[in-house]
């Protein structure tokens, strides 16, 4: 185990399962002190943590709530004294007709998937700036890239945070905070099988898409979001929105011609 004074520390919401989960894993192996950030206790992601040698603590709360993010910047400066990354993982997913969603729905959704990563990003943020170090990733979407019906809520939150990243990127990066993104096609997360729950998409909708011909898995989200955290192996890199699709945006082709050349 690292001591503590050179141990990075690195800060990542939405812990407890999914992509958050393994980049807790793929973070811990790197050597990271981590604060696992969720709204249940993440007591998996913390035992594989600490079973890779690293210290880790639970940040239990609602990310949207004003009080409890400055709550969670005062307990991890308190316990480490810095924070050197930031990874705004943590979102919710809302699948109805535009025409049919209420405000209250389309606002719930922002405040999870926007308004939360700009108080986090604004907090830690202020910890990175007075260090004059540190690396901010926001887990947007390719939904953040183009339009995907039945998902106007949603959609619009990843695009917006997209770019609350690239307005951060301009004004910290010369006082030496990156902000990026990754922007992950579908991935097989406990997310979208509750969305496949709901009877909007199968399995085969996907793959069918993808050029590579099957779902990102977490591990996929998590070793590009530790690229990007990364000033050793990404440390030019500013404002991106690193899309990790297998393809999917970058493919105009029409099913059967896709299907062509599998």
């Amino acid at each position: 185990m690292k001591e503590g004074k050179t141990a990075k520390i690195a800060v990542i919401t939405g812990a407890a399962q999914g992509i958050g989960r393994r980049t807790a894993e793929v973070f811990a192996e790197a050597g990271y002190w981590l604060g696992l950030a969720d709204l249940q206790e993440p007591v998996e992601a913390r035992k594989a943590v600490e079973g890779a040698g690293t210290e880790a603590i639970a940040l239990v709360g609602d990310i949207s709530d004003e009080a409890t993010v400055d709550k969670f910047a005062r307990t991890v400066q308190e316990r480490w004294g810095r924070v050197d990354v930031l990874v705004n993982n943590a979102g919710i997913s809302f699948i109805e007709n535009a025409e049919k969603i209420g405000a209250a729905d389309f606002r719930r959704v922002l405040e999870v998937n926007l308004v939360a990563p700009f108080l986090l990003s604004r907090v830690f943020g202020a910890a990175m700036l007075a260090q004059k170090s540190g690396s901010i990733v926001n887990v947007a979407s390719i939904a953040g890239l183009v339009g995907v019906a039945d998902r106007a809520a949603y959609n619009a939150s990843k695009h917006g945070l997209i770019g609350l990243t690239r307005t951060l990127a301009a004004e910290w990066g010369g006082r030496g905070v990156r902000v990026n993104a990754v922007c992950p096609g579908w991935v097989k997360t406990e997310m979208d099988q509750a969305d496949q729950a709901s009877g909007s998409y199968t399995d085969a909708d996907i793959t069918g898409r993808v050029p590579m011909g099957r779902f990102a898995s977490p591990d996929d989200i998590a070793r590009a979001i530790l690229f990007l955290a990364d000033e050793n192996q990404s440390g030019f890199v500013n404002g991106h929105a690193l899309v990790v699709d297998g393809g999917w945006t970058a493919d105009g082709s029409w099913e059967t011609l896709r299907l062509r050349h599998r």
